[in-house]
């Protein structure tokens, strides 16, 4: 009698487990999967402020990896018209130009101090309409210091296809939140030198754990560098670590705007 009471209380906690499982996935999948594998593994490499002549740099040097960046730009009307032809033949080459404010304000610290009306007003809309008029397809946006809220991405939603933050915890690859979970709300893992989270062990950590999980991991940096100098600098030694690793294993190089359009595939 016991060991059949045994079985039981085994059996029910298999079904419990399972349940609370499913519960606790992040967002349910609306149409049933043809695949358990929707999208292949890969990375979003993407790049903020307006590093365009060492973005272009980096391009020239990571073109042999057939790679793909997005470039999230500020203060689009002090760049100068050599940076912008510099931005215009990346986005030619399939490079993704996104946005990343007008004047590069916290939008936490702004909304909160001037409300979320003259946000839109000063930060956004004098961007998109500058990037729109030199010819730039902006979907994307990355908050500058990467610092959001929801009521500031409900008021970006009806701009922007994806919205893109900062969030680390540095403790293990499987509690970051910078992987791609079907929504267009998203987080990033910094890759600049200086961060303090930031160490090429850990990297490899994460894009193992994109590999064998077939995860699309999200990056982002600044400025690339040969040697760094100062804060907010991307060594190219790591984007070419992180392009050879890809090229090694058959990881597939994303932009921030090709995740919407697997979203609006599915």
């Amino acid at each position: 009698m016991k060991l059949f009471l045994l079985k039981i209380v085994m059996v029910l906690s298999f079904f419990a487990f399972i349940s609370c499982e499913e519960v606790s996935k992040p967002e349910p999948v609306a149409k049933p999967q043809v695949s358990q594998k929707p999208y292949k593994a890969g990375v979003v490499l993407s790049f903020d402020d307006a590093y365009v002549d060492e973005w272009f740099d980096a391009n020239q040097i990571l073109k042999k990896y057939g790679w793909k960046a997005s470039f999230c730009v500020c203060r689009i009307d002090s760049i100068g018209t050599p940076q912008i032809q510099k931005l215009l033949e990346m986005q030619k080459e399939g490079h993704e130009i996104a946005g990343h404010g007008y004047h590069h304000y916290n939008a936490i610290k702004y909304v909160a101090a001037n409300g979320i009306n003259e946000y839109m007003k000063q930060e956004i809309d004098p961007m998109l309409a500058s990037m729109n008029r030199l010819s730039f397809n902006v979907s994307s946006f990355a908050y500058p210091y990467g610092q959001r809220s929801d009521s500031i991405d409900k008021a970006l939603s009806s701009k922007f296809n994806i919205i893109r933050g900062r969030a680390f915890r540095c403790d293990t690859p499987e509690t970051e939140g910078c992987y791609f979970r079907g929504g267009k709300y998203m987080y990033a893992f910094g890759i600049d030198d200086n961060h303090v989270h930031f160490s090429m062990s850990y990297l490899l950590e994460l894009l193992d754990y994109t590999k064998k999980n077939n995860k699309i991991l999200i990056l982002c940096g600044h400025k690339p560098v040969k040697n760094v100098t100062e804060n907010y600098q991307t060594k190219i030694e790591t984007l070419e670590f992180i392009c050879d690793y890809m090229k090694l294993n058959d990881l597939q190089f994303y932009t921030l705007s090709d995740l919407y359009t697997m979203m609006s595939a599915n």
